[in-house]
């Protein structure tokens, strides 16, 4: 029997606004998949998202939804889950939004390891906003802001997120949906800060103007660029400057999570503990 994605879905939302062929169409029905094989209650479900492209992924999702502003969906997030620790909160944030103007965000729920799962769609460009540079934009791209071609370097999201202390990070595709719906099972699942990236194609206003003609053509690129991590750390240094690694690249499950650390602080100001040290944590600085 067909799988009903109408049970999870704003139907009078539909069909969506996203151009034909977009990745973001992959990602939501496998967002929906995996929230079905969890089992979770749509009213224990919290997701938030910013601006461009994936900020209307919250508005086609029938769970709790939050449109927030530009660069703000952790912000957001963090207050919201806090407040309520008992339910699952996901972020849909674009390159952009999730890495540029909502960077030190994103760094800050990495650092603070908050249960709250990210997933950023990875695409190389400000597509809503018609092609302008996005720190993940390849060096030579033409973009509109930069038609010479590219300059800047390029952040690998998964490195940054890594580094700033997510205790789950992984990347996937969206030419490998199965694989990418069994990577948000398991990011979901995860008590802690869960970073995912999203390799998608925005085939309009960044693979046809470089010389991409249709949705195919660029996720053949996409194909091109990526290794499943197995084959990823089998070559040389020099060579894994060619590609970028799938599937999950950290996993930490010892981590102390923060609305857990948070309840203690609150034991504190209450009167029912004395005050937090270091030796209360697993990590020493």
């Amino acid at each position: 029997m067909a799988f009903n994605y109408d049970e999870y879905l704003r139907t009078e939302k539909i069909p969506t606004l996203w151009c034909w062929g977009c990745g973001d169409g992959v990602i939501l029905k496998t967002f929906i998949r995996a929230i079905d094989k969890l089992g979770w209650k749509k009213d224990d479900v919290c997701v938030v998202s910013g601006i461009g492209c994936s900020g209307r992924f919250s508005s086609y999702v029938d769970f709790n939804t939050v449109h927030t502003t530009h660069g703000r969906t952790v912000a957001y997030a963090t207050g919201i889950k806090l407040a309520n620790p008992d339910k699952h909160v996901v972020c849909v944030a674009g390159d952009g939004d999730a890495l540029a103007i909502g960077g030190n965000h994103t760094i800050h729920g990495c650092r603070r390891n908050i249960d709250i799962t990210l997933i950023v769609v990875q695409n190389f460009i400000y597509g809503l906003t018609n092609s302008q540079t996005s720190p993940t934009t390849p060096r030579g791209f033409w973009t509109v802001s930069q038609k010479a071609g590219n300059i800047d370097p390029s952040f690998n999201a998964c490195k940054l997120a890594e580094a700033a202390g997510a205790s789950f990070v992984a990347r996937e595709t969206v030419n490998e949906p199965r694989k990418l719906e069994k990577v948000l099972i398991k990011a979901m699942e995860h008590k802690g800060f869960s970073f995912v990236e999203v390799v998608s194609n925005c085939h309009i206003n960044m693979g046809r103007k470089n010389k991409m003609a249709n949705a195919m053509a660029t996720l053949d690129w996409i194909d091109s660029i990526t290794l499943p991590k197995k084959k990823h750390d089998a070559l040389s240094e020099e060579e894994k400057l060619n590609y970028l690694p799938t599937g999950i690249l950290k996993e930490d499950n010892e981590a102390e999570e923060y609305c857990e650390m948070y309840e203690e602080i609150k034991k504190v100001h209450q009167g029912k503990r004395g005050k937090i040290t270091q030796d209360d944590f697993k990590k020493k600085l």
